[in-house]
C-alpha cells in the first residue's frame, strides 16, 4: 500500500512575509503549498504493516514554490525562498 492512500491531497496559498535579497524590501508573498491531511480511516485492503504505518502518519504541508519574483516595481527579480522551511507538520 502506498503512502498516498493514507492522505487526501490539496493545494493552498498562504501569505508569508519575505525579504528580497536583491533590493532588501520586505513584502507579503503568496506561497503555494501541497497539503496532505490524514484520512479519518484506513482503506479496507490494508494489512498489519499498513495499520502500523497509518498509526504513525500525521498531516503535513510541502512547499511547492521554490522561487518568487520581487513585488518591488524597480526590482522584479526572481529569488529563491531560503528563509522558509519546505516541510511543515500540521496539528489536527
Amino acid at each position: 500500500m502506498e503512502e498516498r492512500e493514507f492522505f487526501t491531497e490539496s493545494t493552498e496559498q498562504r501569505t508569508h512575509n519575505l525579504t528580497c535579497p536583491k533590493c532588501g524590501q520586505a513584502a507579503e508573498y503568496k506561497v503555494t503549498w501541497i497539503v496532505r491531511r490524514k484520512r479519518p480511516s484506513l482503506p479496507r485492503h490494508a494489512d498489519e504493516r499498513d495499520r502500523a504505518r497509518f498509526a504513525k502518519a500525521q498531516s503535513y504541508m510541502v512547499r511547492r514554490d521554490d522561487k518568487l519574483s520581487c513585488v518591488n516595481v524597480r526590482c522584479r527579480k526572481p529569488f529563491e525562498i531560503t528563509g522558509l522551511q519546505s516541510l511543515a507538520f500540521l496539528q489536527d
